[in-house]
């Protein structure tokens, strides 16, 4: 009992005196004599809590850091899917502005040849019975495409169709070396016929059928066309002479020529519907660099 009556004795003088420091110093402000205690106080208690925050602080946030992971993957996981989304519609962008540009030179060519045409996209490069190289359109006997109809794009002569289905239809390019088209040079009557040689279509064979007629490097070849333009239709433009082969006592003469069609890169196409009403000669040729 003795010692509970003495802790309470103790207890309230403390208490009392706490009281009187804390009433003195509050009236006393700056000038408080006990300002250098309280000085101290703060520096012993201050730095224990910064050591305290050193210790625990990356603890915390490495605490923290796990909390948040699985939302900061799914953001990351978001934002990816963002960007490639993003990504794709810009190459859409680019290759619907791309062919918007050829389908507009296409239309330019058949204009000029007064061609009757249905545009087409090339949907797949797949073999044929009895040809190497051939295209799929996704035009087809819904659309007005039949067999033997003459297939152009924006450069020139492409091929020719083989097949017909309602939706899709089979086109043989001109450089399959099973393919042969009538051609004529420019500015001329000379006529021969036009074979591939395959190599991607890297060049085709020109059989000039006068060996006698002049051919030189640089001479360019129209389509000569076919009975009622079937199926090769007048005045396509074929290619370049680049090369010719020197005549050695043979019935024809034989050059090669670089077509002007990309038989690599081919996308939108025409279906030649409908022949000219006359043949449109060399005005489908492109200008000469230099010419206006």
């Amino acid at each position: 009992m003795r010692d509970s009556r003495q802790a309470r004795l103790i207890l309230g003088t403390l208490l009392a005196a706490a009281l009187v420091i804390l009433t003195v110093d509050h009236r006393t402000g700056e000038s408080s004599p006990l300002e250098p205690l309280r000085a101290a106080g703060s520096w012993v208690f201050g730095t224990a809590e910064q050591a305290g925050a050193s210790v625990f602080g990356p603890v915390t946030g490495f605490v923290e850091a796990l909390a948040g992971a699985p939302a900061a993957q799914e953001s990351i996981a978001r934002l990816r899917r963002e960007n490639a989304r993003l990504r794709a519609d810009l190459a859409a962008g680019k290759v619907d502005t791309m062919r918007s540009a050829e389908l507009k030179r296409m239309l330019g060519l058949a204009s000029l040849g007064g061609y009757k045409v249905v545009p087409a996209n090339v949907i797949a490069r797949r073999g044929q019975p009895g040809f190497e190289e051939a295209v799929e359109l996704d035009a087809g006997t819904d659309d007005g495409v039949r067999a033997d109809m003459t297939v152009i794009n924006g450069d020139g002569l492409v091929g020719r169709v083989v097949h017909a289905s309602p939706r899709t239809s089979s086109v043989v390019l001109l450089s399959d070396p099973a393919s042969a088209a009538g051609a004529r040079l420019e500015q001329g009557r000379e006529i021969g016929v036009v074979h591939g040689v395959g190599e991607h279509g890297r060049l085709l064979r020109f059989q000039l059928l006068d060996a006698t007629a002049p051919v030189l490097r640089g001479s360019r070849l129209v389509s000569f066309g076919s009975h009622r333009g079937a199926p090769y239709v007048p005045g396509v433009p074929i290619g370049v002479v680049e090369r010719v082969e020197p005549a050695s006592g043979e019935l024809t003469r034989t050059a090669y020529a670089r077509p002007y069609a990309d038989m690599t890169a081919l996308d939108v196409v025409g279906v030649v519907v409908q022949p000219p009403a006359r043949d449109p000669r060399d005005a489908v040729l492109p200008r000469r660099e230099g010419t206006r």
